[in-house]
């Protein structure tokens, strides 16, 4: 699995492409009165690599939801730059792998292709790429308690990306996993995006993965969750491990830390 090599030019054209989808102004409240977030302004670029960091609570995993579907602001809008304005295809990845534990592989991938009613044929061809892709084509009769925690994350992948998604929402997905297995998937996961430039907004409390992900990071304030600041990660592909040891990504680690920090203390964008 591997990129097309990316690299500045390929980063340029990603700054400057035009927004898949806008929030102007969105505010979730719920029920019981809590503000998760109030006033998210961002654009989501086509192509980006877009990491959204920020203190536990600050509505990170909401800000997801609500450009999903899954739920819909109670103030502000969102609004995408697609044919009629309409929602293009999603794919979800949540924090674990969520895979029918009785089910074999193929058959938890190639659930959503199931639900849309695709032909059975197509649907185990669209199935084989997407195991194909995440290195798990050996293993579509497995059940999910005969892969390891990494195993079934790529699984998890292969299900959102078997739709041939626009926008890919990744929401911790590596988080439980341990720092080596980690770091290999997050390399993987940057050779899919580079060899198919889909969009993908990554959550993560990692500094580290944000830098070596991304081509912009978003860090979020709490209380209630806002967009403290946002900057391009300015920096070629492909990224190996070379670029986890350079001055460039420690500069950028610890630039991010900074704002994160910020956030943490309730900071403003203009303090």
């Amino acid at each position: 699995m591997t990129g097309d090599g990316g690299g500045d030019g390929s980063r340029a054209a990603v700054a400057t492409a035009p927004p898949l989808v806008e929030l102007h102004g969105v505010t979730r409240t719920y029920a019981n009165g809590t503000r998760a977030l109030a006033d998210v302004d961002l654009e989501i670029r086509r192509g980006e690599f877009l990491t959204i960091v920020g203190p536990s609570g600050c509505g990170k995993s909401t800000l997801l939801n609500l450009v999903a579907g899954l739920a819909q602001p109670s103030a502000g809008r969102i609004r995408w730059q697609a044919a009629g304005g309409a929602r293009p295809h999603i794919g979800f990845v949540f924090q674990s792998p969520t895979l029918m534990p009785w089910a074999r592989l193929s058959t938890n991938v190639r659930l959503p292709l199931d639900l849309a009613g695709v032909p059975r044929a197509a649907a185990d061809a669209a199935v084989a790429d997407a195991l194909a892709r995440v290195k798990l084509a050996g293993f579509a009769r497995h059940l999910p308690r005969e892969l390891s925690g990494g195993m079934q994350m790529r699984a998890s992948i292969a299900r959102a990306l078997v739709t041939a998604p626009d926008l890919l929402l990744m929401d911790e997905p590596f988080g439980a996993l341990d720092e080596f297995t980690r770091q290999r998937l997050d390399a993987e996961l940057l050779s899919l995006w580079l060899a198919q430039r889909f969009t993908v907004v990554f959550v993560t409390h990692s500094i580290h993965e944000a830098v070596f992900l991304s081509t912009r990071v978003a860090v979020m304030a709490a209380r209630p969750g806002r967009i403290l600041d946002a900057w391009d990660i300015a920096q070629p592909y492909p990224r190996d491990d070379a670029f986890r040891v350079s001055t460039a990504f420690a500069a950028q680690a610890q630039r991010l830390s900074a704002r994160v920090a910020d956030a943490g203390a309730g900071a403003l964008p203009d303090e």
